[in-house]
């Protein structure tokens, strides 16, 4: 016996570490799988000899430790063995081909999609991480091992911390409670969530954290008795109602008790006094009847229940919620689960291999989460996007609205009727122009409450709005808005380069359709283009100048050599004519706001079209001296839609003053958008109204309205 613990005692760190796991994997794996983990840690061991962790133990530690954590949860053959070589790929000269070839495509698959992308170079750490998170993602919607590995990683780097630098320590610790931590909730597991919060709480709040905790230490002593007595008269009237249930005390965790305290603006004793319970039963209709045992012996608060059996969260958590007035009017937070429930809500998807009694229904909502998140990455095309995206849809909770066929549909806290729209379909949120919340009708960007019955109102003429991106909450909503508006802006800019090419070609006495095919393909093989389209959208955008393009369509034999400068000193000039409903490739400028009627000049913005300016703006005169992307503009004999315009108006400070300036504005078919107001001597005041007209002949009406008010000292046009 003493020979065998001074055996033990003499182990080096990995042999320890690779008895505990053949130990663990010896509960559940055959003794053939076993011997091919021992064969995948000697090839990792190798892989690894000559690499040390800051902490001065061997590199193959790690690895070892994460299979063990993973032995917690049963993972399988291929997980285990995934785990002592997810690092690998990262830190070694091992390829992909040679764990194929070893180990079989499956475990190459797995480790390639936890390991990070070192090999390319990029602009920033920050799309680094971004571009290596969006890599694991796309790995764990083909296989969910992928993140369980992920997180054990994580896990043990977290738990071995300390030796790091704090700035190190602190960047980490953010990156797990930003992204880790909310993705094991996400995933439903709980007890590896509250691990890396706690973790990372430590690391990133050392002090904080402290505090906290000698605070509740000295409050749970406070507190014990009566624990013991609400707890002896939860569990007495429970088997007097002839349940078999276990109670148990819930111990509320520092990090939950801390972002309650930021979050609510309240001290430590508000959030800490409340008594929470367990009550555990062995079938689902045990937990309506132990609530109904609950609400009996305590009084439950309005409002406070809510049922996760019925209606599971996306993370396929399920739960009866309440909170009871307990004695001296203390809260009593109880949660009834069975033990399925609490097997699935402290391990998630890991139920799958933990418990092969369970359902894969947490499994298939994760997917189905994935697949959704993913989908919206392929839209956008942007991994810092993506990252925004994900951190947005890691946000746990949700509320339960109902379409006007009674069906319910879940989105997140917060969300709009443009939520609302998009979570039914993505034609819905597209065409939405208003809605109804409880038959009343309201705005879109109306925030909806939990069971609100929603109806939208859709016109076939309606589209997205930029404006709907300020306030929608959803990942589905964000990127439905975006991708409209990208395709939107595409095809304006095929439009407007279109008409911008054709202006020019005219000038050079030549039509747009008389072009030969020939001399399109020889462009668009000199400029590196795939199509004519790509080639509007370049011009429209204002990346690729009209001029130069058709003089070089139009280029005869020997007539080489066409030059920037010639182009845009020649005499010609055909003005591009404006609108207004151009859209997003001709923006008028917000320093001196034009309106049809104006004298106006355009500057090409590259990437982004043409911006219209008044000839008169301070910014043109400065911008023309360094710039010679201006082009002249005109207005449209006939344009469309309201104008956006500025007056500045002095005004006596006389009871009613404002409310007359209001009606006369509306009166000649203005709406004003906006006032600021800057008081002088307390008898006047300088009002800036910003109000929509449809020309500056509308304006001059305005303004003539105006000035016939007798509290109107001075009015002018604000034009910067």
């Amino acid at each position: 016996m003493d020979e065998a613990i001074n055996k033990i005692d003499s182990e080096l760190p990995e042999q320890k570490l690779l008895r505990l796991l053949c130990e663990a994997l010896g509960n559940y794996l055959e003794p053939e799988q076993i011997d091919k983990v021992r064969h995948a840690y000697q090839f990792a061991a190798e892989a690894h000899i000559e690499q040390f962790r800051i902490s001065g133990e061997p590199y193959i530690c790690h690895p070892l430790s994460v299979a063990l954590i993973l032995t917690e949860i049963r993972m399988d053959q291929a997980g285990i063995i995934a785990a002592l070589l997810h690092d690998v790929l990262e830190d070694t000269p091992v390829t992909k081909e040679a764990l194929t070839l070893e180990f079989g495509e499956n475990v190459a698959e797995l480790v390639d999609g936890v390991s990070k992308l070192t090999h390319i170079r990029f602009q920033s750490k920050a799309e680094a991480q971004a571009e290596s998170l969006r890599k694991m993602f796309l790995a764990m919607a083909t296989d969910l091992r992928v993140i369980m590995i992920k997180l054990a990683d994580r896990l043990h780097n977290m738990r071995t911390l300390g030796v790091m630098k704090p700035v190190k320590q602190r960047r980490i610790a953010d990156e797990t409670l930003e992204i880790y931590a909310p993705l094991a909730s996400r995933l439903g597991m709980n007890s590896i969530r509250l691990e890396l919060q706690d973790l990372g709480f430590k690391a990133k709040y050392p002090v904080r954290r402290r505090v906290l905790e000698e605070s509740v230490k000295r409050a749970r002593g406070n507190r014990k008795e009566l624990v013991g007595k609400i707890e002896v008269g939860i569990k007495k009237r429970l088997v007097n109602s002839g349940l078999e249930c276990r109670v148990v005390g819930r111990e509320k965790h520092l990090y939950s008790i801390y972002r309650k305290m930021i979050n609510r603006g309240v001290n430590f004793s508000e959030v800490f006094d409340v008594y929470a319970f367990r009550i555990i039963t062995e079938r689902v209709d045990s937990c309506y009847r132990a609530l109904g045992v609950v609400h009996n012996l305590y009084s439950p608060i309005p409002g406070k229940f809510k049922d996760y059996i019925a209606l599971p969260k996306a993370n396929g958590y399920q739960s009866l919620h309440t909170i009871l007035k307990g004695p001296h009017g203390v809260p009593i937070e109880i949660q009834i689960r069975t033990n399925e429930m609490h097997g699935v809500a402290e391990t998630g998807i890991a139920a799958h291999w933990l418990y092969k009694s369970s359902s894969q229904e947490t499994q298939v909502r994760a997917h189905e989460w994935l697949r959704n998140l993913l989908d919206s990455h392929e839209e956008s095309g942007d991994s810092m996007e993506f990252i925004e995206n994900l951190k947005v849809d890691l946000t746990p909770k949700e509320i339960y609205l109902f379409s006007p066929k009674g069906d319910i549909i879940k989105v997140p806290v917060g969300s709009t009727a443009v939520d609302f729209a998009y979570a039914v379909h993505t034609d819905i949120g597209s065409r939405c122009v208003a809605a109804k919340v409880n038959k009343r009708v309201v705005p879109l960007n109306t925030r909806l409450k939990n069971g609100d019955a929603v109806e939208i109102i859709t016109a076939s003429w309606a589209r997205p709005n930029p404006v709907w991106l300020n306030y929608v909450t959803s990942t589905k909503a964000r990127t439905g808005i975006r991708t409209y508006l990208k395709n939107f802006k595409e095809k304006e800019a095929v439009e407007l380069g279109k008409r911008l090419l054709e202006k020019e070609l005219s000038v050079l006495g030549e039509a747009y359709d008389e072009i030969s095919n020939e001399k399109i393909i020889e462009l668009l093989e000199e400029l590196g283009l795939s199509s004519l389209e790509a080639l509007l959208v370049e011009i429209g955008l204002g990346n690729r100048m009209a001029l130069l393009t058709a003089r070089r369509l139009t280029r005869k034999e020997g007539d080489e050599g066409i030059k920037l400068e010639s182009a845009i000193d020649s005499d010609i000039e055909s003005p591009l004519v404006i609108r207004g409903t151009e859209g997003m490739v001709v923006n008028l400028a917000n320093c001196c706001k034009p309106i049809p009627g104006d004298p106006i000049v355009g500057l090409f913005n590259p990437g982004k079209g043409v911006v219209v300016h008044h000839q008169s703006c301070k910014n043109v005169a400065e911008s023309r001296k360094n710039n010679r992307n201006w082009l002249d503009v005109a207005w449209a004999s006939k344009t469309e839609g309201q104008f956006v315009v500025e007056i500045r108006v002095e005004v006596l400070n006389q009871r009613g003053a404002l409310a007359a300036i209001a009606s006369a504005i509306s009166l000649i078919d203005s709406n004003i958008e906006n006032i600021t107001m800057d008081d002088h001597d307390g008898h006047t005041s300088t009002d800036f109204i910003r109000l929509t007209v449809k020309d500056r002949l509308h304006l001059s009406k305005v303004i003539r309205k105006l000035r016939a008010l007798p509290s109107i000292l001075k009015i002018a046009r604000v034009m910067s």
